[in-house]
């Protein structure tokens, strides 16, 4: 396993933060958690679901955060309640866990719910208006210029 240190491009460039925090990411990828197993789902043009597997946690010992471009999903089950026998076998995990997903710009979460052991986060991804392309229309000889969109005219 290689290490690489991307500390001095940090102090040698301004306003690629991001590009070397996904570079650092992806060196370090190797090394990323396998526990609890995912889907990423395409379920419209602009809709997405990340399905994660947490059989055996409730709704309690489950959490979900969004900060900036990052969703970050956590598991900590609470106190293991009193059982009369004891396991000869536990096959079913119920470890700890820390998720992270880093997200699209513009994308947000729309609702999470918990079905049959699996965790859905709904995803929509929403451009804003002055995001998105635009058909300018080209003028020749004397017609008017005009820019396609809503134009408010002053009285």
């Amino acid at each position: 396993m290689r290490q690489f240190d991307l500390a001095p491009l940090y102090r040698s460039t301004v306003g690629f933060d991001r590009l070397f925090s996904a570079l650092d990411q992806f060196v370090s990828a190797e090394s990323a958690p396998t526990y609890p197993p995912y889907n990423i789902e395409r379920t419209g043009e602009t809709a997405y679901r990340i399905t994660v597997a947490v059989a055996g946690f409730t709704d309690q010992d489950l959490s979900i955060e969004v900060r900036e471009n990052a969703l970050t999903i956590k598991g900590e089950r609470k106190a293991a309640e009193t059982r009369k026998g004891e396991f000869l076998h536990q096959g079913i995990a119920a470890r700890s866990f820390e998720r992270r997903f880093q997200l699209a710009d513009h994308v947000q979460v729309t609702g999470a719910a918990l079905e049959n052991g699996l965790l859905h986060v709904d995803l929509v991804r929403e451009i804003p208006e002055a995001k998105k392309p635009r058909q300018i229309q080209i003028a020749t000889g004397d017609a008017p210029r005009s820019i396609e969109g809503s134009v408010q005219q002053a009285a």
